[in-house]
């Protein structure tokens, strides 16, 4: 005889949600997700305070930067996770639109648990998603513009860009001011889009517009002690090696003497050693040694009667950046100077910011290398300038190698959301129900960055999808004024790039997230007594 019982096929504390539990869980974890960062949209979005715990317990980050925030806190919620992954990709892959994909992936599943409440199943829902995806990508490519056969046309739309990726970020005060100095910074990369060519250096104290760019390379070390402090012409040796006293690096070993004399022989021992190394170095005729590592008072020495300049401890990413800029390579080991491919550059010298002292390489190999200086008045101020201006630049360079704009201020998203709409009347059956949930989410964008000017959306969205139904495509939000404005009089335009990528992940996403009926918790591991002898 059958037992009608329920079979249980998983482990004792192993977790199992199903059909519509499991559904309902991801769609709550996500649009929770949506709503923390949804504040923080638009140019007059507002900030969060991240209080860390644990090793940096203390630490206060002040951002509104959508990535860094998801990063910073800590989701179970396996959808929920699914979106923090999501605005980190959109992070690596632009530089902009963290937050726009998040909201825009919260406000999609928003729509979908009210048609599945109607009965209507997943896949139709996906199915109508995904005709709506391509009329809106459609629609988005037919609107976008490229000027980069026109230098001047191409280079004021990488200033509007900068300014607008600027406007919802704590450099929106100074924002003339800093996106001259990211346009500068990226055209002068010549479209190789090489973003590690441009270092950014963070200094408290002064004033945000104390920040500048040095064309050139900046290290934030000093050379030893009775070095020279400025060399010409340099040849720069740059290395990633021990350079303290050596010692016998075998756990548990011991050294046996019977005098002190014979210590002395180490000693000795140790330092021609440490002589013989500083010499193959010098034997590369080189009059700069950038190492990796410390270097010891009596290599010091040895490089300062040599009259070489020697720097220590210059963290991985400088070499490597230095390396880059300068046209050399790293190295460990120096039996074989031939070989080796020394970095030049035209001159070294000191230069001084606020209190601290750097060193400036000019004239090197890599032309298009430079630094930007940000000066703030705490850490924290310095910590997002440097955010906010690496957005920038990560945007800036996605247009250059992708020239084509579209226009801000809710324009685009109103744009693709009357198209979509328009769609869905022409298409028989559900799927133009979950078209119309499309458009709704689209719309949800300027909603949000009126809601968080603090005027009224319903009001100033009705005009916008309005005035757009009747064929006038430049129109979007005017946050300055709370009134509806043309995008192309007021330089309100994005990245091409970045719109499309926020569409595109966002809808994945939530496809993904939709498909879901099942969600299950592996049992944990169990801890057992070791009663293993010692």
């Amino acid at each position: 005889m059958v037992s009608l019982n329920p079979v249980r096929i998983l482990k004792n504390e192993a977790e199992e949600e199903k059909a519509e539990l499991a559904r309902l869980s991801s769609f709550v974890g996500a649009i929770a997700v949506g709503d923390l960062v949804k504040s923080t949209l638009g140019p007059k979005g507002m900030d969060k305070i991240l209080v860390s715990y644990g090793r940096n317990a203390g630490s206060v980050e002040v951002t509104n930067d959508g990535a860094t925030i998801l990063k910073s806190v800590g989701v179970d919620n396996p959808a929920a996770k699914i979106l923090v992954d999501m605005s980190r990709v959109q992070d690596d892959e632009v530089g902009d639109g963290t937050t726009s994909v998040t909201v825009f992936a919260a406000e999609l599943l928003r729509e979908a648990e009210k048609l599945i409440e109607l009965k209507i199943h997943p896949q139709t829902i996906i199915a109508g998603w995904r005709r709506a995806l391509d009329v809106a990508r459609d629609a988005l490519t037919k609107s976008a513009q490229d000027h980069s056969g026109d230098e001047e046309k191409f280079k004021e739309d990488l200033m509007n860009i900068a300014r607008t990726t600027l406007s919802s970020k704590i450099l929106s005060q100074h924002k003339e001011y800093f996106s001259k100095l990211a346009v500068e910074a990226v055209l002068r990369l010549k479209g190789s889009g090489e973003l590690s060519a441009i270092q950014l250096i963070k200094k408290s104290g002064g004033c945000l517009e104390d920040s500048f760019l040095d064309e050139g390379f900046l290290l934030d070390k000093k050379p030893g002690v009775h070095q020279p402090k400025r060399i010409e012409n340099a040849k720069i040796l740059i290395a990633n090696t021990p350079m303290d006293t050596d010692k016998i690096k075998v756990f548990g070993s011991h050294i046996k003497v019977d005098s002190m004399s014979k210590i002395a022989d180490l000693e000795l021992a140790e330092k021609e050693k440490m002589k013989d190394k500083v010499n193959k170095i010098l034997n590369h005729k080189c009059n700069v040694f950038v190492n990796r590592q410390l270097i010891y008072n009596y290599p010091e020495q040895l490089f300062a009667d040599a009259n070489v300049m020697a720097i220590e401890h210059a963290d991985f990413d400088g070499i490597e950046r230095l390396a880059l800029v300068t046209g050399g390579e790293i190295v460990s080991t120096f039996d074989n100077p031939e070989l080796v491919k020394l970095g030049t550059c035209e001159l070294i010298e000191q230069v001084m910011i606020g209190e601290d002292t750097l060193l400036r390489f000019s004239g090197v190999k890599l032309g298009e290398a430079c630094t930007i200086v940000i000066r703030g008045a705490t850490h924290q101020i310095v910590e997002e300038a440097e955010r906010s201006l690496h957005d920038a630049l990560c945007v800036l360079t996605a247009t250059v190698k992708e020239s084509r704009v579209v226009f801000g201020g809710g324009c685009s998203e109103t744009l693709m959301a009357c198209a979509v709409l328009k769609a869905a009347s022409e298409t028989p059956g559900k799927e133009s129900i979950a078209m119309e949930a499309y458009a709704r989410a689209l719309m949800q964008l300027p909603t949000v960055i009126a809601d968080n000017a603090g005027y009224d959306s319903a009001q100033l969205v009705s005009e916008l999808r309005a005035i757009h139904t009747q064929g006038t495509s430049t129109m979007g939000l005017n946050m300055d004024t709370g009134k509806i404005g043309c995008m192309k009089e007021l330089g309100i335009t994005e990245s091409y790039a970045v719109k499309r990528q926020v569409v595109m992940s966002a809808s994945e996403a939530a496809e993904m997230i939709l498909r879901v009926d099942n969600i299950i918790k592996c049992a944990p591991r169990r801890r057992m007594p070791d009663n293993r002898p010692c």
